[in-house]
């Protein structure tokens, strides 16, 4: 069991998680640096990403050495277990589950080792989508699984099946067999690799240390080791670092397909997607969702911290004034308590304590940033009523989360998701607002500067850019199905292959 740090966990409130992040990596070449030290740092800023589990794999030239475990970074990783890990190149994890539960089997970075005795480490964000397809070919090739059931060591594992090939020749001939979002940062005992599917739908950047280079899944992360922004890995290309210097590969043609939630809630407000500051996107949204939704009001107030530039920007458009109106508390017990169904039933009452003496007698206008269940915003909206508001009017600074996502953000079953079932007015009672109104499509989509046919809204709208299988052959836990068919397939025959898709929030 993870240490405790007193931060709040969904472990204290399991059934309202929200939209949970994809993953963060983190790489680094840099001969006579700390790398461990440098990957540990990056890891932090990418923090927000995921919070499940943490892992670092670095080497010195001479054999990789992987050290992970479930837990925040803090969590895993302390000075002595940082002083072991020793060389010049390292790749770094963060990670919430999107295929494959949380165990330490499923932790990252994978590992594995050919039999020309080259071992490869591996970090994965984003979701395969043919993960079935991929395993199925592998136990028909008579490769063995390490126990672990998630999309990165399928992939690992396929890499290091070919020891006639270099692990750059063997990546130009694996990468184009995947479907789905993968921004892979991997290594060998002395080369750095990164790469970035056809699509590009998870960021991956690339940045100059005076020594070296990083790969990384945002900006930010760069910022804080010192490095500077060279460029974001393209679609469908593989990156080479080693002593020779950097390579770069085509394996597939570019069709850029970003995800739209990265400006909506994923990314930090500090990180540059696709050369949009993600703040300055938010708070155009929040401007775009005042001339769309305008309400007569005392007093905008953010759900923080998702919801505050938004808020800015609402208020800057409408004239109402700015203020807090609830104070997020980070530092409730995690793990070194066990939440008891008492804790569980407080809910939102843990993270957010309303400011009464700002809401009472006012009109609200409450700014956050998405609606997934709606559970946390029936919360909010009861708590600024028994605080004194006189009105509360919910604005959202994205559009009604429809459908599910399965490129690597864990939002809900469709079932589960509230806009599926009902329309705006219903949404309106169930969270027991006085008004509710959600910025546009298009107007989301022009805050980030981007246009439409470059973006992945799949949870918006319904349309996938990257086919999807037939016969529910996906979901989060779709390898532990496949390994038991398959097995049951090898004792005899039987019907065709189906993983019916489950949420475990």
């Amino acid at each position: 069991m993870p240490r405790g740090d007193g931060r709040l966990s969904h472990d204290l409130d399991p059934q309202r998680p929200g939209p949970q992040d994809a993953c963060g990596v983190f790489g680094v070449w840099a001969p006579g640096e700390e790398v461990a030290n440098l990957t540990y740092f990056g890891l932090y800023a990418l923090q927000h990403r995921g919070q499940e589990a943490a892992g670092i794999a670095v080497s010195d030239g001479s054999g990789v050495v992987v050290y992970k475990d479930l837990g925040l970074v803090a969590q895993v990783f302390d000075e002595p277990t940082l002083a072991s890990l020793r060389g010049h190149v390292a790749i770094g994890h963060a990670r919430y589950s999107t295929t494959g539960g949380s165990t330490w089997e499923n932790a990252q970075p994978t590992i594995r080792a050919t039999s020309a005795g080259t071992t490869i480490a591996l970090a994965h964000n984003g979701n395969l989508v043919n993960t079935a397809e991929l395993q199925r070919e592998a136990a028909v090739r008579g490769l063995d699984s390490d126990g672990s059931t998630n999309d990165t060591s399928l992939v690992t594992m396929l890499l290091a099946s070919r020891p006639d090939l270099s692990v750059e020749a063997a990546a130009l001939e694996v990468l184009p067999q995947l479907r789905g979002a993968f921004s892979f940062v991997f290594m060998d005992e002395s080369t750095l690799y990164a790469a970035r599917d056809a699509h590009g739908v998870r960021p991956l950047v690339l940045g100059r240390l005076e020594r070296g280079w990083v790969v990384a899944s945002e900006t930010a992360a760069l910022d804080i080791v010192g490095a500077s922004v060279v460029r974001e890995v393209e679609p469908g290309e593989l990156i080479a670092i080693d002593e020779n210097g950097l390579r770069s590969s085509r394996f597939a043609s570019p069709e850029p397909k970003g995800c739209l939630f990265e400006y909506v809630y994923i990314a930090r407000p500090d990180a540059t997607i696709a050369g949009r500051n993600v703040h300055a996107a938010r708070v155009q949204i929040g401007r775009q969702l005042a001339k769309e939704h305008p309400v007569e009001a005392d007093l905008v107030i953010p759900v923080p911290e998702s919801g505050t530039p938004a808020a800015i920007g609402y208020a800057e458009e409408s004239g109402i004034t700015y203020g807090q109106g609830l104070m997020k508390n980070p530092y409730v017990g995690r793990t070194f308590i066990q939440p008891s169904q008492t804790l569980r039933a407080l809910g939102v009452r843990l993270k957010l304590n309303p400011l009464r003496q700002n809401v009472r007698g006012k009109r609200l206008v409450v700014v956050d940033d998405s609606i997934v269940r709606g559970t946390t915003q029936r919360a909010i909206v009861r708590l600024l009523r028994e605080a004194g508001a006189l009105e509360v009017h919910v604005r959202i600074s994205s559009p009604p989360v429809s459908w599910p996502c399965f490129y690597g953000i864990d939002f809900a079953t469709r079932a589960e998701l509230l806009a599926n079932g009902l329309d705006n007015e219903g949404i309106r009672r169930s969270i027991g607002a006085d008004s509710l109104g959600y910025v546009s499509l298009p107007g989301l989509i022009a805050a980030t500067e981007q246009p439409k046919s470059r973006l992945c809204r799949a949870c918006f709208d319904g349309e996938y850019p990257i086919e999807l299988p037939a016969g529910n052959l996906i979901g989060k836990h779709v390898l532990e199905g496949v390994g038991r068919r398959v097995a049951a397939e090898a004792a005899g025959p039987t019907g065709p292959l189906v993983a019916t898709p489950t949420h475990h929030p």
